[in-house]
């Protein structure tokens, strides 16, 4: 008896002495509003928990292959339970709250998570695999059906209780999840529903990863930003001091395309502290070349990756700088929030002071920042020596991703992009030389610098003049017609929408990319809602990219159900098939490139210079995209969605739920939160919208005495 109580003393004292440990983080400021709530989006119930020390996201996946998944941003750790395949469908339901739970590991370490109470309708479930481990572990899992022979755990039985626990592992602690079966019976690893053919389950899962520290309140979001509390809820689980997450529960950490395109989506709502967050930590990502990462490696995905590549059991984060994309958007975010926003201006100085460089040699931001200039006008001096696609910025060899399309398939194997190329090299040199102009970067610069970047606004005359040529795709109206008539009928949908929008002369867009002999890939896409929001494009491309692309699907990209990010109406049939409608980047609806189009939308409303004509058909484009936006709002939180056709009319397929798709969608994505900035416009007078009197922070129009919309 004194040995059981001793025994409990030394558990207590070690838990305070953990909590006392982690005060400091959590105490400088009052910890944020408990936050927890749900998304039901296709199988999958989606409960997300922010509490203290504790953040989770648990996913109960219905249907013939059920799943209990708990993901934590916490070293982008997770833990999972899959079951048998199933002829007949299960179905989970929820019972009662989540609980923040806190434990310690037979060490005395930390572990924090939740307990939730589940109950399932199904005759029995047969446990197929469990992980703890990386949610890369676990992302991996899923879609390939393999996972690294090092983490695998075997389950402990006691009673009516199943449980794995383990360390990470290079000894850190680890991870722990339990079932008990509170209705039903458990056999072995099979359990067996009640007499009522129901079972319950108490889940329990912890990580022992460190817990990361929640942005909040004005730190977070502004006075400006929109009322929607499902993208306030998700805003706020995704955003964190150390670095925004780009999704849950698929992609629970650091990614750079996402944290910069996010952030200037946002950049008007956002706290001071939550931009310089987000930048910072992109800042402290670069490569010594100057290259955005891409995606991190941290926790147990990192140990396996050194255990792999030098043998070691090392924690060391490894970076991902494979893709190109992130290393032209820096650029034109930082100029954004340096010199055209009121608050980054006065801030500006100290913020490129500030310590921030790679993770092994601490330097200033600005002097870190300017790696990533000198990276950007040197590549794109070739295309000043041979205007020819030998003189773009291309793949890096050995890939077949490179840009935000990053499926296998997501560029029809093209090997230039057209966003990188005809918008995000010449935006990134426009603002590498407001950025030199400013005189912000004087204490970053050596003599050589100032000379190489001096050349950056000719070289980004020169790409805006010549380089979209080099895209440019055109058909016959006798072609086009027959293109539109021979995809329609193989999609199952009605060709007349789209016959009677398409007019009578040529069809003119931008190929997606061009092959490696730099011939153009005839894919419409959604990125010219990158040219609308960084460039001040000639009037003429304006309206060709607006009217071609908010055309009825399969002559544009609109759908009852949204904006599609390809059409692959004019390609060859066995490119059309990748890019189908249950492939990631094929013809399905992507949340922010809709609030990237709409933003770009309004962005070149604000100009003076455009015609009547031109500003006409922005006002139309803006009227047919937001009855688009505001029919789905109810997936707006979402990272993408299908669709289906029946009688004439497009529904929403959360994506993920057919057989055939490819990989299923995240509940919370940071990017489709760009809705509590980028809001509707409220057009005045005619449809030219001749007054305007304000707007609001996205630059959406706003009639005079009118409050933004919510």
């Amino acid at each position: 008896m004194h040995m059981r109580g001793a025994s409990r003393a030394r558990r207590a004292l070690a838990m305070i002495v953990w909590l006392t440990a982690a005060l400091p983080a959590w105490t400088l400021e009052p910890l944020p509003a408990r936050l927890d709530y749900q998304v039901d989006e296709g199988l999958n119930i989606n409960r997300l928990l922010r509490e203290g020390g504790v953040a989770a996201h648990l996913v109960l996946r219905s249907g013939t292959d059920p799943r209990i998944l708990i993901a934590f941003p916490a070293g982008d750790s997770g833990v999972a339970v899959w079951f048998a395949h199933r002829a007949d469908k299960v179905h989970w339901a929820l019972a009662g709250a989540l609980r923040a739970v806190h434990r310690l590991d037979r060490r005395g370490r930390a572990l924090n998570g939740l307990v939730a109470d589940a109950t399932v309708v199904a005759p029995e479930l047969q446990i197929r695999e469990v992980l703890l481990s990386s949610v890369r572990v676990l992302r991996d899992y899923q879609a390939l059906g393999a996972a690294p022979a090092a983490v695998a755990t075997k389950p402990l039985l006691h009673g009516r209780t199943l449980s794995w626990s383990r360390e990470r592992l290079d000894g850190a602690a680890g991870y722990r999840l339990t079932l008990e079966v509170t209705h039903g019976e458990l056999q072995g690893e099979r359990i067996r529903a009640g007499a009522d053919g129901r079972i319950g389950l108490r889940i329990t899962g912890l990580t022992g990863e460190t817990p990361l520290v929640p942005l909040a309140g004005g730190d977070l979001l502004n006075e400006l930003a929109a009322t929607d509390s499902a993208a306030r809820d998700t805003l706020a689980f995704l955003a964190y001091r150390e670095k925004l997450l780009a999704g849950s529960w698929r992609f629970q950490t650091y990614f750079g395309r996402d944290t910069l395109i996010s952030t200037r989506l946002l950049m008007p709502v956002l706290g001071e502290r939550a931009i310089e967050a987000a930048l910072g930590s992109v800042l402290a990502r670069l490569s010594p070349l100057g290259e955005v990462a891409h995606e991190e490696d941290i926790g147990e995905r990192a140990v396996l990756d050194h255990l792999e590549h030098d043998g070691t059991r090392s924690a060391v984060p490894v970076l991902d700088y494979k893709m190109i994309d992130g290393n032209y958007l820096l650029a034109p975010v930082v100029s954004a929030w340096l010199l055209e926003d009121e608050r980054g201006r006065r801030r500006a100085a100290a913020f490129l002071a500030a310590a921030g460089g790679e993770a092994t040699v601490q330097r200033a931001r600005g002097a870190t920042l300017v790696s990533n200039l000198r990276l950007v006008v040197q590549s794109a001096r070739a295309f000043a020596a041979r205007s020819d696609a030998t003189g773009l910025v291309a793949l890096k060899g050995g890939y077949a991703v490179g840009d935000w399309r990053d499926s296998e398939s997501g560029l029809g194997g093209g090997r230039y992009p057209y966003d990188v190329n005809a918008v995000l090299v010449p935006a990134a040199l426009t603002a590498i030389a407001q950025l030199q102009a400013s005189g912000l970067l004087g204490p970053y610069l050596t003599s050589e610098d100032e000379a190489l970047l001096a050349g950056a606004a000719q070289l980004a005359q020169l790409w805006r003049e010549k380089v979209p040529e080099l895209f440019a795709v055109r058909l016959s109206h006798q072609a086009a017609v027959a293109a539109i008539r021979a995809y329609a009928g193989a999609q199952g949908v009605a060709p007349e929408p789209a016959l009677d929008a398409l007019g009578t002369g040529e069809l003119r867009f931008a190929a997606l990319a061009l092959d490696a002999a730099g011939r153009p890939i005839p894919v419409m896409h959604s990125d010219e809602g990158f040219a609308l929001l960084f460039d001040d494009l000639p009037a003429t491309r304006v309206d060709e990219a607006v009217r071609a692309l908010l055309r009825p699907f399969p002559a544009g990209l609109m759908t009852g159900v949204g904006m599609l990010v390809a059409n692959p109406a004019f390609c060859a049939a066995p490119l059309q098939e990748s890019f189908s409608r249950n492939a990631y980047h094929g013809t399905v609806v992507w949340s922010w490139q809709q609030a990237l189009f709409a933003a770009g939308l309004a962005r070149q409303l604000g100009r003076p210079d455009l015609p009547g004509a031109v500003r006409a058909d922005l006002v139309s484009a803006q009227r047919v995209l937001w009855s688009a936006i505001d029919a789905t709002r109810s997936m707006s939180n979402s990272e993408l969605w299908s669709w289906s056709y029946a009688d004439g009319r497009f529904a929403v397929a959360p994506f993920g739920s057919a057989a055939a798709d490819v990989d299923e969608s995240d509940a919370a994505q940071l990017w489709s939160t760009a809705y509590l900035a980028v809001r509707p416009a409220v057009v005045v007078g005619s449809v030219l919208g001749t007054r305007v009197a304000a707007r609001t922070p996205g630059g959406m129009q706003l009639a005079a005495g009118e409050a933004p919309p919510q």
